[in-house]
Order: structure tokens, then C-alpha cells, then sequence
């Protein structure tokens, strides 16, 4: 037999706030309840589910395991929820509010001339630009901080829509100026074999880590993995302090031009790229807006 359980968003919106501060006044006050209003709210939401979520002593409040677990699920269930009501909200007020782009990196001509595009056709929604951490690609966009992210490709995330790719550009190795390679005016991917290239430290997936640091040529040679770093100034430090190489796309590369270092063009490698995503299931009238200016500054 099918059991239905019925939740109420406010025992489960009480829950969320007592986890995060585990103090029943101060969820009280944030909630603008009395605290025995918090409790029976708790009792409630610990009756549907059958368990104890929250041991609550003289000293202290804590999360039991199940109540942990819970919390774990709930959290982005319903932060999805709350996205549904303000794309819904959005789409009822035909496309104002905020639209918040993540990038890896330094904005480049094409993010700027289709946010100043998107800005001009939709004065009413206001683009918010938002760096992301370069190791760190997706994050952001699942904590739903951003409501779409450009990064690097390769792209291959189940939860994710890849939308236009664009930036196409030919790759370059960075080295320092003290480097075996530092005096060629060409290099081959071939000529990768037996160097050291500089990492990208996780939670990035590791295929996408691969694409930015091959661990072998194409012809199966070994290439060696240097420090991990999370963001492009730590490698370029890393890369003047001789502890590997990086491979750059050529804007990049001559946007960081430094006397202790030096970019080389290399061929052999597929170009690098950009790609506009974001939550599957969450496609807005002013992201489909600002999708479509991107691909009209192409």
C-alpha cells in the first residue's frame, strides 16, 4: 500500500533555518516566531517523518543522524523550489528582476558586448557578473549563487545544459623564462612528452581536469603532473617559480604578460572554448534573452 506523507513548507523552512544556527532563539528570530512556536513546528515535522531530527539539551542543539541525512536531501530540493517560484515570479513579470552570470576568469569582449546587448534590449532585469574559482567550474551554479555559468569546455554534467559555445581560440604553453622549452618560437603537443604541467585541484570533475592538464600526448607519452592550484594567479606563480607548465588559450595568455614567464604557441591540441550553462530544467526568459545576445556577438 502507497503511504502518502504531507509536509508543510513551513515546518520544513523552520528546520533548514534551527540547522543552520542550532539555537532555537535565534530561529525564532529570524523566522519572527516565538520559540515554542519553533518547537511545536519541529515536533510536528519529527512526527510526519518518524524520527527524531534535532537532540536539544541545557547545553546545546544538534543534528541527530537521520536529521543530518534529512537536512543533506532537503537543502538543494528546496532551494530548486524556491528557483521554480522566482523563475515562475520572473516570467509573470515579463523578464525583470536579476540575472546572475558566473565566469571563470576575466570577462572577455564577447560576455561584455552581449551583457551590454542583453542590458540595452532588457532594462528592466539587471545582469549580475560574478567570478568563479577556476577550479571550481559547476559549483556555484548548483548552489544556485549564479543563474548560469560560462566556463571552459569540455562540458559533460547530467544535471547541466550546455547552450552556445563560442571564444573558439588556439592553446599556448606558459612556462617560465628559466624553462628547457622557454627558447622555441613553436611547439608541437608531441613536444609535452616528459614535461611537467600544472594541475587544476579538484572538486573540478576529473574530466575536465584532464582536458586543461593531459597526463599523455597523443601518441601515448607520458606528461608529468605538477603542483594542483585552484585559481589561474596560483599557476601563474607556480609556472614563474619553474614548477611546470600551463596551457593557456591565447587571450589569456596576452592578458598575463609577466617578465618571468612566457607564452609559446603549441599546435596538435583542439582549440580552446567557451560554454554558456545552466541548471537543467531552469531555462528563464531572461537567460534564453541573454543566450541568444551572446550568440548574436559572436
Amino acid at each position: 500500500m502507497e503511504v502518502v506523507i504531507s509536509l508543510e513548507l513551513r515546518e520544513l523552512e523552520c528546520f533548514l533555518v534551527l540547522a543552520e544556527e542550532l539555537h532555537f532563539g535565534r530561529t525564532a528570530e529570524r523566522l519572527y516566531l516565538t520559540q515554542s512556536r519553533v518547537s511545536q513546528l519541529l515536533r510536528a515535522l519529527e512526527r510526519r517523518i518518524g524520527g527524531r531530527l534535532v537532540e536539544r539539551t541545557s547545553r546545546k542543539v544538534s543534528l541527530t543522524p537521520l536529521g543530518q541525512e534529512f537536512l543533506d536531501t532537503l537543502r538543494p530540493a528546496y532551494a530548486g523550489l524556491e528557483r521554480v517560484v522566482a523563475n515562475i515570479q520572473e516570467t509573470a513579470a515579463g523578464g525583470g528582476g536579476t540575472l546572475r552570470i558566473g565566469f571563470q576568469g576575466t570577462a572577455n569582449d564577447n560576455i561584455l558586448a552581449a551583457v551590454a546587448t542583453f542590458q540595452e534590449e532588457h532594462p528592466c532585469c539587471l545582469i549580475e557578473v560574478t567570478e568563479l574559482p577556476l577550479n571550481d567550474p559547476f559549483g556555484a551554479l548548483r548552489r544556485g549563487e549564479v543563474d548560469s555559468a560560462v566556463v571552459m569546455l569540455p562540458v559533460a554534467e547530467d544535471d547541466l545544459v550546455l547552450g552556445p559555445t563560442f571564444s573558439e581560440q588556439p592553446q599556448t604553453l606558459t612556462v617560465s623564462v628559466k624553462h628547457p622549452l622557454a627558447g622555441r618560437s613553436q611547439l608541437d603537443v608531441e613536444d609535452l612528452a616528459d614535461t611537467v604541467l600544472i594541475a587544476v585541484a579538484p572538486p573540478a570533475p576529473g574530466y575536465w581536469r584532464q582536458a586543461q592538464a593531459p597526463m599523455q600526448t597523443p601518441s601515448g607519452a607520458l606528461v608529468g603532473r605538477g603542483p594542483e592550484i585552484r585559481t589561474l594567479q596560483e599557476g601563474l606563480s607556480m609556472i614563474a617559480a619553474n614548477r611546470g607548465g600551463m596551457l593557456l588559450c591565447r587571450p589569456t595568455a596576452e592578458l598575463n604578460q609577466r617578465a618571468d614567464i612566457i607564452h609559446i604557441p603549441i599546435t596538435g591540441l583542439p582549440h580552446s572554448a567557451l560554454g554558456l550553462v545552466w541548471r537543467r530544467g531552469e531555462e528563464t526568459p531572461s537567460l534564453k534573452a541573454f543566450a541568444a545576445a551572446l550568440m548574436d556577438d559572436q
